[in-house]
């Protein structure tokens, strides 16, 4: 199968004679230094749009080009590359990695299922909070990925059951798959690890601007947020759209019981990742007062995040043999490509900053009297959220955050009023399998049409263009 389509052939060719174009007018659109970074972008959102090649490939174009061009020096551009987010990102990574590699995360889950008992509905609650959690601390890939089975085998008893596969069964195994999707792309939302665009915007807002969002501040907006956002959708799912009206299901509680009989006693391994894994949590929520109490110990998320990840690679599991809860080959399944990304796009947002881009668009809308701020709030939420079910949420985050910030200077309001709700927009895809990888994995299960996912869909993002106002006009304010 040929996975170069046409629209990334197109993308492929048109991004760089576009660029080539706009570098070789004549005259002045803007100003020398503004229409140089505008060809570059052009060129990296027409791949990012597209995916001609992969994002992170696409994220190394500053690096090369913005030396060439005179945009900035080499060693400039490539501090972006290596901004203290990524290395809080990394932190996350490399925990969510030992998590996996000792299955403490499947052991988690399936406690959280235990507890939620054996009625259909309850069990579509326990999939939803399991992955949700989950998901706050680990990519919402695997996040699916791990849930994905332990729900296959639990419909796998309704469809060999004496009635067959009825109608209600059907709306549960819908639910099911439905609620496990969606959950896993709330659940990040809820940290500033959980979804690549949090830290985008986090990186992009303290490299240019010197805002800092600590981690338990973030937290004390995101979880109450993605709480709400998961009754909702739980709500929508089992009792609007597929109820199932089934009772308790048989079978599924010895399921949930042989999954974690497989998982045998807690090993060794399991134990030590897990004391590391909430020394790092609580290190980040009451990071403040340690360094109140610690005033010779300057704490930073980022610090906290690259310790986490040495002591996973440190602290021994048996001193004899040097085993250790992670070892360097693990890394080989890092997401190093998402780092890469976060580098470029801050690159192209410092290029389009230093250049007077963002300054630009700034002075153009203070000029702009009659603009309601909240208006152009919830347009902006409302553009994200439905431009992100068809690209990548981190690409059009790179993208919009640095105009965003400059519509908010503009208008003379607090950045962050906008820049959050509107990052936050680009984790609420619910209508297209394509639009995250957990919608696509719960797709591939063959229980899930497009027409059902969009049903939902549509009206979870419209429900979320409403909560995300909200957070802009209540919480946000109140918070930051």
């Amino acid at each position: 199968m040929n996975t170069f389509t046409l629209s990334r052939k197109i993308g492929f060719l048109t991004g760089p004679i576009l660029c080539i174009i706009l570098l070789a007018i004549p005259f002045t659109i803007v100003t020398p230094e503004i229409d140089r970074v505008i060809a570059i972008a052009a060129w990296m959102i027409i791949w990012w749009i597209t995916e001609a090649v992969s994002i992170s490939v696409t994220a190394l174009i500053p690096l090369a080009l913005f030396p060439l061009l005179g945009i900035g020096d080499i060693k400039s551009v490539a501090s972006n590359y290596a901004n203290p987010i990524v290395y809080l990102f990394f932190g996350g990574f490399v925990i969510a990695l030992a998590l996996e590699k000792v299955q403490l995360h499947k052991r988690i889950a399936l406690s959280i299922l235990k507890i939620t008992g054996t009625k259909a509905n309850g069990i579509v609650l326990g999939f939803m909070i399991a992955t949700a959690l989950m998901s706050m601390w680990i990519s919402n890939t695997a996040s699916t990925v791990v849930m994905l089975p332990i729900a296959v085998s639990v419909i796998q008893l309704l469809i060999n059951d004496a009635d067959g596969f009825t109608k209600n069964d059907k709306n549960f195994a819908l639910s099911i798959m439905l609620g496990i999707a969606f959950a896993a792309n709330i659940g990040g939302m809820s940290t500033l690890i959980g979804t690549p665009p949090n830290s985008v915007m986090l990186a992009f807002l303290n490299e240019n601007y010197n805002i800092d969002i600590g981690f338990f501040q973030w937290m004390q907006m995101g979880v109450p947020f993605a709480i709400v956002m998961l009754a909702i959708t739980y709500f929508c799912i089992t009792r609007i759209f597929f109820p199932n009206r089934l009772g308790k299901i048989g079978g599924s509680g010895v399921i949930i019981q042989n999954e974690l009989k497989k998982l045998g006693k807690m090993s060794r391994g399991e134990k030590i990742v897990l004391v590391i894994f909430l020394c790092t949590a609580l290190a980040w929520m009451l990071r403040s007062q340690l360094n109140t109490l610690l005033p010779d110990i300057i704490l930073t998320d980022t610090t906290i995040s690259v310790i986490a990840a040495l002591a996973m690679f440190t602290i021994p599991l048996d001193l004899k043999t040097g085993k250790f809860p992670l070892d360097w080959r693990d890394t080989s399944r890092l997401p190093w490509g998402i780092l890469i990304l976060f580098g470029g796009g801050l690159a192209l947002a410092s290029g389009l900053k230093d250049a007077g881009f963002i300054a630009m668009i700034g002075d153009y809308i203070s000029g702009q009297t009659d603009w309601s701020m909240w208006v152009v709030t919830a347009v902006l939420i409302f553009l994200m959220l439905f431009m992100t079910e068809l690209m990548s949420n981190v690409a059009l985050v790179t993208i919009l955050v640095p105009l965003v910030v400059g519509i908010a200077i503009g208008m003379d309001v607090p950045i962050l009023q906008m820049v959050i709700p509107v990052t936050l927009a680009s984790s609420c895809a619910f209508m297209l399998p394509m639009a995250t990888p957990p919608n696509a994995i719960v797709f591939a299960s063959g229980h899930v049409r497009v027409d059902q996912m969009a049903r939902v869909g549509i009206v979870l993002n419209l429900i979320s263009v409403g909560l995300l106002f909200a957070v802009a006009y209540w919480i946000v304010p109140l918070l930051f």
